[in-house]
């Protein structure tokens, strides 16, 4: 199983114990000796230092609701050869998301201890995060797609372990691809401007102009209403090219959409790509259960431990 993480560090147990760390001297060592009504995993270290060869096991108790309860089973889950503990106090022990990102230190490690904020000890066993291309458009800066997701999911505890890539289309550099002497944006608080150029912004209705609308549909409404005509323009809706990100999940925005998510599946060549969509003013609350969705749709299905 991938990407195992214990429920916010519940069930994690530091045991201390001289070496050698292998399953049949460790099953010796714990089988019969009495164990906390949480405790289901052991984190085994050295008796003296922080340093030195850590081993994880997975323990079951004779009675789940006593107490302290005999243990009746011991599984070596990773052995010291495989087995790494890092020291991050800052890191939430309690946020699959920034395990995996600690795990991606140390790649040769199939078990990362990390001993973290508030001196709590969670693991992550066989990391690999899913990851999720994060696709929009800039200015505003930073990409506020991306940004959101991050804070999500450096906070989030129910969610799978994730890396983010974004993937930010630049209006001046589109704009640089589709040369013009006037541009017309659909935001001045944006912030978006193109060198060499003038530059007119959709939301202060400027005087009509012979311009070149760098803008989705929404732009294009507005266009409409405010001018009776159709502008010449570039398309720079990140939901209309999904697809060029090739196989995998991506999380997107349109400004189509109110409150409600969007999701679907384009399928290309070289595989799908699964996809959910949030509005343009999303909520952390919107990215959050599209991230939730991008993870539903995976398999196998992934919940902590």
């Amino acid at each position: 199983m991938t990407n195992l993480v214990p429920g916010r560090y519940r069930g994690v147990a530091v045991a201390r114990a001289p070496l050698p760390y292998d399953e049949a001297t460790l099953r010796e060592r714990y089988l019969g000796r009495e164990a906390y009504w949480k405790t289901r995993f052991l984190v085994v270290r050295p008796p003296e230092g922080d340093d030195g060869p850590v081993a994880l096991l997975a323990v079951t108790r004779a009675d789940a609701d006593e107490l302290f309860s005999p243990i009746v089973d011991v599984a070596l889950l990773a052995g010291p050869d495989e087995t790494v503990l890092l020291h991050r106090p800052e890191l939430d022990t309690g946020v699959p998301t920034l395990l995996a990102r600690a795990a991606a230190e140390v790649p040769g490690a199939r078990a990362v201890v990390v001993q973290g904020r508030y001196e709590h000890v969670n693991f992550i066993l066989d990391a690999r995060p899913l990851e999720i291309t994060v696709r929009e458009v800039v200015p505003p800066r930073p990409a506020k797609l991306a940004d959101q997701a991050r804070r999500v999911l450096e906070l989030s505890e129910d969610l799978p372990p994730m890396v983010l890539t974004p993937h930010t289309v630049d209006l001046a550099d589109l704009a640089a691809t589709h040369p013009a002497p006037h541009y017309l944006l659909p935001c001045r608080g944006g912030g978006g401007e193109v060198p060499d150029a003038a530059v007119s912004y959709l939301d202060e209705r400027p005087p009509e102009a012979d311009w070149l609308l760098l803008g989705c549909e929404r732009s294009r409404q507005i266009h409409r209403w405010f001018y009776g005509r159709n502008a010449p323009g570039v398309d720079t809706c990140p939901l209309a090219a999904v697809a060029a990100d090739g196989p995998g999940a991506v999380l997107t925005k349109c400004c189509l959409q109110q409150e409600e998510l969007a999701e679907g599946t384009v399928k290309g060549p070289d595989g799908a790509t699964r996809w959910v969509s949030v509005p343009w003013g999303s909520s952390l609350e919107h990215v959050r259960e599209a991230l939730a969705r991008l993870a539903a749709r995976e398999e196998p299905r992934w919940s902590p431990a």
